[in-house]
């Protein structure tokens, strides 16, 4: 009789995950798996709930691992993180406590992340949400104040890498004109991406779109304050499909209700998911979006088919795609 092991995968909110792979490869090794389709509401529910099992697969970040969490949880043994990497997952606590950590590289192209952002992006330039709510009371045109077209409007890409470029080549073909900036951005590899290097500051004050494609790091928290929004045109339009902390919440929350900034559309959230009631929810200038960058079906058969492979390694004793090898050490 094989050893029986306990499987959690976590955050499945779409409850899709058992039809996106064959599971049947892990069960026939004696592999018990469950699915979380609900996020857990504290670390105190999530470690009383994980306890049993020996073995997670984690959906990116859905789920935060913090220390606190791993410590609670003695019976784990490995962990699957699907993507390249998560910030909200703790590896140096696992890596103290032996505790190997696969990831699913090679996802492939970034064109869903980049769709979503420009589909968010159009949205928001003709203000859809609002116009649908309207068809669904029974309303029709209400105004054209923020009917903006495209063609002949700046795009200001803040973060210029393949994701970046993706969305400045969108921009061209829509004949807008396209600047960036990041911290390390030289002008030669903005030309390169499709865009022409300018300062923060002029990005803000000259655009008409910004786009944020930067990565979450100590960097990049916070970059857009209170400071940064006051200096954006009144008729700009933030879009955030990276990561919500880059843009600090309460101010962008205080553009948008004073007026600073005509539009926001976000993928993405300080907390996610988005708490029940949260101001945003409340505004009619903004676009919401719950994470949807990833979610396509060929990301998730990717992300689960590796887990799988992952978890077959890890069984065998020879474990892959490690983030943290040195825990086979420990």
């Amino acid at each position: 009789m094989p050893q029986t092991h306990k499987l959690a995968l976590l955050d499945d909110y779409q409850k899709v995950a058992m039809r996106m792979a064959d599971w049947d490869r892990l069960k026939k090794r004696g592999v018990e798996i469950t699915v979380f389709h609900e996020p857990f509401s504290s670390v105190e529910d999530a470690a009383a709930k994980l306890a049993p099992f020996d073995m997670l697969g984690l959906l990116r970040e859905r789920t935060a691992f913090p220390r606190a969490l791993i410590d609670k949880l003695p019976n784990l043994k490995f962990m699957v993180l699907t993507g390249a990497r998560a910030s909200s997952l703790d590896d140096k606590a696992a890596t103290e406590r032996g505790i190997p950590i696969s990831n699913t590289p090679g996802g492939g192209s970034n064109a869903p992340t980049a769709e979503l952002c420009w589909a968010l992006l159009m949205s928001c330039a003709r203000d859809l949400a609002k116009a649908e709510r309207l068809m669904r009371t029974g309303g029709w045109h209400d105004g054209i104040a923020q009917m903006n077209v495209l063609e002949g409007k700046r795009l200001g890409v803040l973060g210029l890498g393949r994701l970046g470029s993706r969305v400045a080549g969108y921009a061209k073909a829509f004949g807008m004109d396209v600047v960036a900036w990041s911290q390390n951005l030289t002008a030669e590899k903005a030309a390169q991406g499709g865009a022409r290097l300018v300062s923060k500051d002029e990005l803000l004050a000259t655009s008409d779109f910004i786009s944020i494609h930067l990565v979450l790091s100590a960097r990049t928290r916070g970059l857009l304050g209170a400071a940064d929004l006051a200096k954006m045109k009144k008729t700009a339009i933030l879009i955030n499909t990276s990561r919500g902390p880059i843009v600090d919440e309460a101010a962008l929350l205080a553009a948008l209700q004073n007026g600073t900034i005509a539009h926001a559309g976000l993928d993405v959230y300080d907390k996610e998911p988005l708490p029940k009631g949260h101001p945003f929810t409340r505004l009619d200038n903004i676009t919401l979006v719950p994470h949807l960058g990833y979610v396509v079906e060929d990301s998730y058969r990717h992300f689960y088919a590796g887990t799988i492979e992952d978890i077959e390694a890890w069984l065998d004793g020879k474990p892959i795609n490690l983030i943290n090898p040195e825990a086979l050490k420990a």
